[in-house]
């Protein structure tokens, strides 16, 4: 008898099949692991990035420097006036007296019927200037460009002068206020400008001939010194005046309400007067701005370098690490961060390190701040804290600026040496100006500004003196010119001179004709273009442009922009250039986020790695489904087997005990 329990139908082939396969799919589990660290890797540097980007958003103030010049300064009355101090602001107590707030001119027209009506065509020039106390004599204001506005028939009702007015960004406003009566639309201007310098003067030349009347186009004119309905056609409804106020007992005028350099370093910002009332203004360093601005540096520090700190900690043996234990990258970074703030830093002033303002390094590696040290170095060392933080350029000579520098440049002390100086193109009279113009006669001049030629009219008048005529002349040349090239006119002895503002080889300011050359600037006037500045930095040739001289390239000066604003020729002392700690971390920070970076690099290895194992594992996972259809064939053959061994059994057990003979077949 053939007796085999459990074999055939009884095999369980999907829990063998399935052991085996739990066996066979080890190495993907490992895989899959290793992806899962990875993975956590890419999410760490992502919070190592995220922490970085946030510490150098917070550096951008500290590197500029601006926020170690703070300064506060207020006043006794905060009413009367509010004030704010820069960096060049001298500590000190001022008592302040205003008497008259500063006011721009309006002028109003007389009553059109409707916004519609016609007023007339030709030509609006409007001027700026002072009248003098008679009324007798116009000063143009040459700061002030003179501005002509075409009015055709397109424009020339009343709306359209006001637009024309507005378009043509000449100083004024222009609105349209109705008074309630039937012919109630009067056209209002406004100087742009507060100031008795600015008051206006406007001149018609009227399309119907007549540019005086109080028709057509000349309706709009305004001459003081003219006679009602004859010139002086608009009404004032509110005079220009300067700012008047008394500080420490000193008189000063200013032409706006915004009083900047009265007090070295300090605006006033005026808003009524307090006649026979004066108040206190206090200036004084901010000490509480300086304190915050290092605080955050060292709370923004702090911030980045724990997150990296977290992410690299080694806890103990049996603990959880931070996913980045051990990673070169995060690493490094978390070094050389140290390593920028345990250099120290030669920016020709006594502070170098950033333990002299009580900043320092504590055991567990994260920065504090010693704010008694601090206020102390505020207190000794006000003006080199700055350079602690930003970059900067100290010269020792008062007419060199620094001006620039590029990411070339290196930190050093570097001698200058100025062999030429930049000068601006100009044209000097060889005589003394007539002080008449006559219309026609002697009233254009046409010149080269800075390369643009320009054509003017000179208003016909004898003017008081040649100050004035050189103000009028400069008006109307910068009013020609717009935004291509302005000119400085000035005069000695009554000798007319008319120069460029700007400095350099671009620089020019020819008179080449106009009926008026001879009698306003003689037969021969002397004309020179102008040059840039030579000179060396660090004794090698700089680069001139106008009055910057800028560092060789190839040298370690390199990028590094001085501003000569004159002075002798010859040896003009050093200037030390440094990179304080807030702005060589910015930039440090640079290299490290760049799309180039040492994070990028290492978040694409790790990206390049999490695809290799997809890769790999999905061809394991081909290879397991061969595998575990090769085990289902060969157990399913092995379970046919048996089951047909089974049956073979059963049918010899059956014919065994039908034979003769046997136990069963008696």
């Amino acid at each position: 008898m053939i007796n085999a329990p459990g074999i055939g139908s009884g095999l369980d082939v999907n829990g063998i099949v399935s052991q085996l396969m739990a066996a066979e799919r080890q190495p993907l589990v490992a895989l899959t692991k290793q992806e899962t660290v990875y993975t956590q890797k890419l999410s760490a540097f992502g919070q190592v990035r995220g922490a970085l980007a946030s510490f150098q958003s917070a550096l951008q103030d500290l590197g500029s420097g601006s926020k170690f010049q703070a300064f506060s300064a207020i006043a006794s009355d905060a009413t009367v006036l509010s004030a704010s101090a820069s960096g060049t602001a001298i500590p000190g107590s001022y008592q302040i007296e205003v008497s008259q707030l500063a006011q721009q001119q309006k002028l109003a027209s007389s009553g059109y019927a409707t916004t519609d009506t016609v007023v007339g065509s030709g030509t609006l020039t409007i001027q700026f200037g002072t009248f003098d106390s008679g009324l007798n004599s116009f000063t143009a204001n040459a700061d002030k460009a003179t501005k002509s506005i075409a009015i055709d028939p397109a424009n020339n009702t009343l709306a359209g002068v006001r637009d024309a007015i507005n378009a043509a960004n000449a100083g004024v406003t222009a609105t349209i206020v109705n008074d309630g009566s039937s012919a109630g639309n009067r056209l209002v201007l406004t100087s742009t400008d507060s100031g008795a310098a600015n008051s206006l003067k406007i001149t018609a030349a009227d399309a119907d001939g007549n540019n005086l009347d109080g028709s057509g186009l000349s309706a709009l004119a305004y001459d003081p010194t003219a006679a009602a309905g004859s010139g002086k056609n608009l009404g004032q409804v509110a005079a220009a005046q300067d700012a008047l106020l008394k500080i420490d007992g000193i008189a000063v005028k200013q032409s706006t309400n915004t009083v900047k350099n009265a007090i070295d370093g300090v605006t006033l910002n005026l808003a009524q007067t307090n006649v026979g009332k004066a108040l206190t203004l206090t200036v004084s360093r901010d000490t509480k701005t300086i304190t915050d601005a290092v605080q955050a540096f060292v709370n923004a520090y702090n911030t980045a370098n724990g997150t990296i700190k977290k992410l690299t900690a080694f806890n103990g043996p049996g603990a959880q690490n931070g996913i980045l234990l051990g990673d070169g990258t995060a690493r490094a970074i978390q070094v050389q961060m140290r390593n920028v703030l345990n250099t120290s830093i030669d920016s020709g002033g006594t502070l170098t390190t950033l333990s002299q303002i009580g900043v320092s390094f504590t055991s567990d590696g994260t920065l504090s701040l010693d704010s008694a040290k601090l206020n102390t170095a505020i207190s000794t060392n006000f003006d080199d804290i700055a350079a602690l933080f930003a970059k900067a350029g100290k010269t020792t000579d008062s007419l060199v600026s620094y001006s620039a520098s590029t990411t070339k440049t290196q930190p050093g002390s570097y001698a200058v040496n100025v062999t030429q100086l930049a000068t601006r193109g100009s044209t000097r009279g060889s005589q003394a100006a007539s002080l008449t113009v006559t219309a026609g006669v002697n009233d254009q001049l046409d010149l080269t500004i800075d390369g643009t030629a320009v054509s003017v009219t000179l208003a016909a008048a004898t003017y008081a003196s040649a100050d004035a005529l050189a103000a009028e002349i400069q008006s109307k040349v910068n009013g020609a010119t717009g935004t291509s090239g302005s000119v400085l006119v000035s005069q000695s002895g009554g000798v007319l001179s008319i120069a460029s503002t700007r400095y350099g080889s671009a620089s020019q300011a020819v008179v080449t004709g106009g009926n008026g050359m001879a009698s306003l600037l003689g037969a021969s006037p002397t004309t020179t273009t102008g040059v840039d500045v030579v000179g060396t930095i660090n004794g090698a040739t700089a680069s001139g442009n106008g009055q910057t001289l800028t560092g060789a390239t190839g040298n370690a000066s390199e990028g590094l922009a001085l501003l000569i604003a004159g002075g002798a020729l010859g040896t003009r002392g050093n200037v030390t250039f440094s990179q304080g700690y807030a702005f060589q971390l910015s930039q440090y920070l640079d290299t490290v986020l760049a799309d180039d970076g040492s994070l990028k690099a290492r978040t694409n290895g790790i990206d390049s790695s999490i695809k290799n194992l997809d890769q790999r594992q999905a061809q394991l996972e081909a290879r397991l489904a061969q595998i575990e259809k090769r085990y289902r064939a060969q157990f399913t053959a092995l379970d046919s087997m048996l089951s047909s061994m089974n049956s073979t059994s059963t049918f010899l057990t059956q014919q065994l005990a039908s034979l003769p003979g046997s136990s069963q077949g008696k």
